[in-house]
Order: C-alpha cells, then sequence, then structure tokens
C-alpha cells in the first residue's frame, strides 16, 4: 500500500487522464465533434485510419457512480466544458444536466445527500492537491464546509441516520488528519477522533460509534486499530497483533456494524480478504484469489457485497447477494471490463462501467431481476472506429536474474507492413501497475504507428509480496535492469525496428525514463512527465500529510539524512550531462510532489551536456493534467517528438 504513496486516490483519476486513460470513468456522449483530417493506410490490403490527438480527445471523461435516493439520477463528474464540472445523469437516458460550472478548477464529486439533492464535492487550486470539501445547495450556490489555507480535506462517509456525515481534515496539525462529524441541517460540526499520535484514518462504522486506524511500522509491515467513541478517553485498540512483517489495510465495516473487511497479505504472498468480528474480536476469511484481492465493499442497504480482484492486470468483480449467498447473475454484458457498479438505496437497480482497451468507460443501468441494460453515456468519438484501435496483450520476459517481467503490448496495425519503433511505457508509484483499459495517449501512439509496451518492473503492485518489494532501495538499479531487458525483448520481434527504441513516463515512471537515459547509452529517446529527477530534494520536501508514512517512504526509498549518497547517485539530475539522446519533459507548475524546480535543473543539466531537451511546462497544472486543451497539447507534443527523434 506504501509503496503507491505518490498516487492518493483524487491524483489517481488525474493521473489516468494526463496519461489518456480512464479510471472507473467513462466518457459523455454530449459532445458532437466535426471531423478532422485523417490519414488513411493500407494494412495486408486492409484499410485502417490514422487520427490525431483532438480526435482521441473528443471524448469526456466521466467518473463516479452515486445514486440519488429517489435512485432516478447518478452524480458525476465530467469534462465535457474543458474541465471536470458536476453532472446530473438521468437513468432513463435522457440528456444529462451540468450542475456546476467552473471554468479554473476541476469538480471531483463525492456523492449525493441521502434525503435530497445537494451534493458533496472537492477540489483543489491548480493541482496543488490541497482539496477543499464543498456542499452545492438546492439553489446551486456552494459552501466551501473546510474553509481555511493550506488544509487538505475529504469525506469520509454518511452516518446511518442520514443526519450527519464524516469528512478527515488536517487543519488543525498538517502532519495529521482528524475526524469531524458534520450536520446536513446547518453544517455545523463537531471534533469526533483528535489524531495526535501518527494514525491513517481509514473507516468510520454506519452507527458513527467506532473509526478504524492503521499505522505503518515499515513499508511492509502495518497494524490495524479500532477506536470507538462511545467510550470517554478512549484510545485506540490493537486488533492486528502479529509477530514479523505483515502487511494489513481496511476495506470497510458491515452495514450492521458488526465486521470490520480488512485485507492483509498474512498467508501468502497476495492480499486476501478477512472479517473481523467487532464483538468477539475473532476474524475470518471473507475472500481469497489466486490474485490480490483488491477492495470489498456493500450496497447501501447491505444486501451485496462487491469485491474485486487484481488479475493480471485486470480487474474481476464478483458481487454477492449476502441474503442467498450466492453470486449475482447478470444479463448479457457488452464486451470489457465491469467497473465502478453502485447500487440504489433498494438495491432494486445498479449502476456500473464497462471499459477495455478499444473503448472508453460508458455508464450503464441495470434493473436487477429483468434483462433490461440501459447505456447512459456514448464515451466514444464516433470519427474514431474500434477496428482501427489495439487491444493490449499480456506478455513475459526474463530479466537479467531471469525474473520474469510481466507487461501488456501493444502492436500497431502499421507493424503488418514494416518494421515499427517502439516504446517502453513506465508507470508510477513506485509500486504502480500498468492495467489494461483504454488509454488515449497509448492508443494515439499505437494508432500513428509505435509500438507500446507497457512494463511492470519489480516492485510493481499485483504480483504478489516478493516482487513488491524486490527494489526496495534498489530503484535506478534492479528496476532499471528491467526497463533495459525489456528493450532486449522488444529486439526478438521481428516487427519491431530494433534500432529505434524509446522509454516513457509519468511520475516515478518519470524518474526511471530519466534514469535510462543518464545511466544507459540503450534508448534513442526518452519521454519525462513529471518525473523525480532528485530524490533528496523529494524526499526532503514530501508534503507534511504524508508525515503518517514517511518512515515507510524512507525505508522504501531511502532517509535522506543517512542515505543521503546513494539517492544522489541514483538521482538523474546529477548526471544529465550524461545524456546522449534527446528528451522531452513535461511538467505540471503547481507540483506538489515533484516540485518544478526540479524538472527546470534537470533540463539545465541535460543542456549542459551539449544534448537536445524539449521542454512543455502546464502553469494550470499539478502531478497530472486534468484539462482537456492541455493532455492534447501534451499527447501532440508527444507525436511531433517521436515523430521526430525516433
Amino acid at each position: 500500500m506504501l509503496k503507491t504513496l505518490i498516487t492518493t486516490a483524487i491524483t489517481t483519476a488525474i493521473m489516468a487522464v494526463a496519461l489518456g486513460g480512464c479510471s472507473n470513468s467513462s466518457n459523455s456522449n454530449d459532445v458532437k465533434p466535426q471531423a478532422d483530417p485523417i490519414d488513411l493506410v493500407a494494412s495486408n490490403s486492409v484499410a485502417f485510419e490514422t487520427y490525431n490527438a483532438e480526435e482521441f480527445y473528443k471524448t469526456t471523461s466521466v467518473f463516479g457512480s452515486s445514486i440519488n435516493h429517489l435512485g432516478n439520477a447518478v452524480l458525476v463528474s465530467n469534462d465535457k466544458s474543458g474541465i471536470f464540472n458536476a453532472y446530473r445523469v438521468p437513468v432513463d437516458g435522457s440528456p444529462s444536466k451540468q450542475l456546476t460550472f467552473s471554468t479554473k478548477e476541476s469538480v471531483f464529486v463525492e456523492s449525493w445527500f441521502p434525503k435530497d439533492e445537494r451534493f458533496l464535492y472537492s477540489a483543489d487550486k491548480g493541482g496543488d492537491e490541497l482539496n477543499h470539501l464543498y456542499v452545492q445547495e438546492l439553489d446551486g450556490t456552494d459552501v466551501d464546509l473546510t474553509p481555511g489555507e493550506g488544509l487538505k480535506a475529504s469525506v469520509m462517509s454518511w452516518h446511518e441516520d442520514e443526519q450527519s456525515f464524516f469528512v478527515v481534515t488536517n487543519e488543525r496539525d498538517a502532519k495529521y488528519f482528524d475526524v469531524y462529524q458534520y450536520n446536513t441541517e446547518d453544517y455545523s460540526r463537531q471534533l469526533v477522533f483528535k489524531n495526535d499520535s501518527g494514525f491513517s484514518v481509514e473507516s468510520v462504522s454506519p452507527n458513527g460509534r467506532f473509526i478504524a486506524l492503521s499505522k505503518s511500522h515499515s513499508n511492509s509491515n502495518s497494524d490495524l486499530y479500532l477506536i470507538d467513541l462511545r467510550l470517554k478517553m478512549a484510545k485506540p485498540r490493537l486488533l492486528t497483533e502479529h509477530s514479523g512483517d505483515v502487511s494489513y489495510s481496511v476495506d470497510t465495516f458491515s452495514k450492521d456494524n458488526k465486521r470490520l473487511l480488512y485485507a492483509t497479505d498474512e498467508f501468502g504472498e497476495f492480499n486476501q480478504s478477512w472479517a473481523y468480528d467487532l464483538a468477539t474480536g475473532e476474524s475470518t476469511l471473507s475472500y481469497k484469489a489466486d490474485w490480490d484481492v483488491s477492495f470489498s465493499y456493500f450496497s447501501k442497504d447491505g444486501r451485496f457485497q462487491i469485491t474485486g480482484v487484481n488479475a493480471d492486470a485486470q480487474t474481476q468483480l464478483i458481487i454477492t447477494d449476502l441474503t442467498t449467498n450466492s453470486e449475482l447473475q447478470l444479463p448479457t454484458l457488452p464486451s470489457g471490463d465491469l467497473r465502478g457498479v453502485n447500487f440504489s438505496d433498494d438495491s432494486s437497480s445498479m449502476v456500473f462501467y464497462i471499459n477495455s482497451d478499444t473503448s472508453p468507460s460508458n455508464l450503464y443501468t441495470h434493473k436487477l431481476g429483468t434483462d433490461s441494460i440501459l447505456r447512459l453515456t456514448n464515451s466514444g468519438n464516433p470519427n474514431i472506429k474500434e477496428q482501427n484501435l489495439v487491444t493490449g496483450e499480456v506478455v513475459r520476459f526474463k530479466s537479467f536474474d531471469g525474473l520474469d517481467i510481466p507487461a501488456i503490448l501493444y502492436k500497431p496495425k502499421q507493424a503488418n507492413m514494416k518494421k515499427v519503433p517502439a516504446l517502453i511505457y513506465i508507470h508510477g508509484g513506485p509500486g504502480g501497475q500498468s492495467r489494461k483499459g483504454y488509454s488515449a495517449t497509448v492508443q494515439h501512439l499505437v494508432n500513428n504507428g509505435y509500438a507500446i509496451i507497457k512494463i511492470n518492473n519489480r516492485g510493481s503492485s499485483g504480483y504478489g509480496k516478493t516482487f513488491f518489494h524486490l527494489d526496495d532501495k534498489r530503484h535506478g538499479e534492479d528496476d532499471l535492469q528491467d526497463v533495459v531487458y525489456n528493450k532486449k525483448y522488444l529486439q526478438t520481434l521481428d516487427w519491431v525496428d530494433a534500432d529505434k527504441i524509446g522509454v516513457m513516463g509519468g511520475s516515478y515512471g518519470g524518474y526511471l525514463t530519466m534514469a535510462a537515459m543518464a545511466f544507459t547509452d540503450e534508448f534513442k529517446v526518452g519521454i519525462n512527465i513529471f518525473g523525480v529527477t532528485n530524490w533528496v530534494r523529494t524526499l526532503e520536501s514530501i508534503p507534511p500529510y504524508w508525515e503518517a508514512f514517511r518512515k515507510s517512504l524512507y525505508d522504501e526509498l531511502g532517509d535522506p539524512t543517512t542515505d543521503k549518497e546513494r539517492l544522489h547517485n541514483i538521482s538523474p539530475v546529477f548526471f544529465g550531462e550524461q545524456v546522449k539522446s534527446p528528451v522531452l519533459v513535461v511538467q505540471g507548475a503547481n507540483d506538489p510532489r515533484v516540485l518544478k524546480i526540479e524538472s527546470d535543473e534537470m533540463v539545465e543539466s541535460i543542456r549542459s551536456g551539449g544534448t537536445y531537451v524539449d521542454y512543455l511546462v502546464f502553469d494550470d497544472e499539478g502531478h497530472g493534467f486534468s484539462k482537456k486543451a492541455n493532455r492534447i497539447s501534451a499527447s501532440n507534443k508527444y507525436l511531433e517528438f517521436l515523430n521526430t527523434y525516433l
């Protein structure tokens, strides 16, 4: 869990958008684009079309699946206007209605109120990640529930009495998040948990009695705690007494307030789902698989349990009817992965997304007990035909030490006629994971003749805890060799031009991109998208609200006080003169994680050695690009750079 701390929930969604993907997202059908010029290419006598970035981004990225109290509308964010705003999508298929009209800051929806159509949403300023929580009133006015400067806040959950909700904010102490209970009528609040001991607040029980907390001891060892708010002077109670390195994380409380669902790797390589009985203190197995059980949650009335399994870079959803203890049987669904499932208050209907490599997510609704499935969005640009896009194939190759490295390979249609250049695409994290699913950036590059292989180098999540920890304090070393051996794998493919292979990535993937360019001479080009280049500065300047897992971060990457020499030696900014091939750097000016000065200095360091570097900065973005115009500009720049230098 802690290896993915360079991507939080909101930023994960933005990162997916920034790099052209959709995270439990869909695209609206409100845009009627005019056709831009396209090229027709003959492939083995079969014509296919190539498209520009503007065509790929004539979609409306959408996420969110909160169903209102009447069961007749879904609350979503989409970027139809070029920036994310809130929309009301009726479940009968009638046109959606825009609810917020921001022109500067992206609006990320949270949920409807339980008894009316007020709703909660969050927003930061220019990507600074200092999110405030807002409510939109019935008359359309917006109220900042967490006013102030320099704070970060988010909603936790609703109380089962539907008269209050829980919020975490670090306004009292920038390092730690406290829990407040807000009244739904006048938004008055009370502090219910003061966090002075470095806990991470995980979940609040529906009746508001219990709070589940976690504490990290290292990047492979953690504990869960429970606090009972009915007890005066209550102290957190340890739930997970254990020996050795075991990781625990909270999923949710059961709707009857009797159990706490959590995940643990105590019993093998992969996370299993367990249920802790709050009365007896006993834990029982809830669900296990041959892969990580990623999450588990319940429908609003507690009838259904939704469990996600991370099966070889694709999420498999299991929906269990707890009244019959059997899996919910759904009608035949459109091809693709099922995502973002949510139920109405009485579980009579559900909404969900379907996503595939060749189609952005679409939002659907289904009335249980019928064969009816209604699509609520038409996400794809009608000018782009799915047959012109490419489905990724999961492959594996041997690295320098014989370790199997998984990856997702996209073969462009041009490869049926000639050898094509290729790019190794590295995910963020460092413990992230490249996954199947639609990415406008990937499809744009593949459609224009570039092979893409999305590597899951050692240290990636989803392949067991041993694999996950193989890069601990080995960053820029063993994981970099995985990237080099990925190149060697590509050179074995008879349709890849062995002399034209580059590397690109965002965040930690941007770091490995720059490491590949500075510490090897293997790659013809590099595209660094807000990548860490100075580990000493990055680890010394982490946001104060990461304090709860500072030690785990240092266990993973190194302590800038005691490991300064090693961190210096793996930081590309100090070795930019060694870069001998062209580089493109892309950065958000407001990035709180990878400060702009890092990219500034990286660019100057490369130029000091006489190597060409192009530099694109977005003044209104942070660690990810949420504005559509900026995503188009970035994607155009990627292709222009590659066409020139690869």
